[in-house]
């Protein structure tokens, strides 16, 4: 009976932990979108301010190096990481690439320093916002 309970509650917040992760990821996408038409017309002057918000965010972040070592690779590939290539562009071993870079990418992802979109399946990228 205890099990049963302690599975039952278990899986009640991994669906709820998955909506909010759901409604928290498609709400950026909607101010990604807005924001998007003002930087095509002043593209010189909002490469620079992009870069303010993201050091102005690492100020105000307390990051471990490995969380500081996932965004910095983040942040150099523009187009989009995904997991693996993370953890192998940090050194780790093909059979641990994805698992090391995905507890600092959660923390990421927490203070709003990097953007997951799903590609199809389970692709998944993350991108610097």
């Amino acid at each position: 009976m205890r099990l049963a309970h302690k599975r039952k509650v278990q899986s009640k917040l991994q669906k709820r932990m998955k909506a909010i992760v759901a409604n928290l990821s498609s709400a950026p996408k909607a101010k990604k979108a807005v924001a998007a038409k003002p930087v095509a017309e002043k593209t010189v002057k909002a490469a620079p301010a992009a870069a303010k918000v993201v050091a102005e965010a690492k100020a105000d972040v307390a990051l471990t190096p490995k969380q500081q070592q996932v965004l910095d690779i983040v942040v150099a590939n523009a187009e989009g990481i995904n997991p693996k290539s993370i953890g192998l562009a940090a050194g780790q071993e093909d059979a641990k690439a994805a698992s090391w870079a995905t507890g600092a990418l959660k923390k990421l992802l927490q203070e709003n320093l990097v953007e997951k979109e799903q590609l199809g399946g389970n692709k998944v990228i993350y991108k610097a916002i």
